[in-house]
């Protein structure tokens, strides 16, 4: 059972989370080869506030 993760910052819609996940999960089936009922995807939508690179929050800029 293929498990993707995926994190980003709140904003999409739900349409592009939907394409999102169409479009991974033809991916994953057509390259590991098993059924899309095994594709499981998890959307997690971090805040900036809550996310850091290099040492600096994301929100603040």
């Amino acid at each position: 059972m293929p498990v993707l993760r995926l994190e980003m910052h709140p904003g999409r819609t739900p349409e592009q989370k939907r394409d999102f996940v169409r479009a991974a999960t033809k991916a994953v089936v057509e390259t590991l080869v098993c059924p899309p009922e095994s594709v499981e995807i998890i959307i997690t939508e971090v805040p900036k506030d809550a996310w850091a690179v290099a040492g600096k929050l994301k929100s603040d800029g």
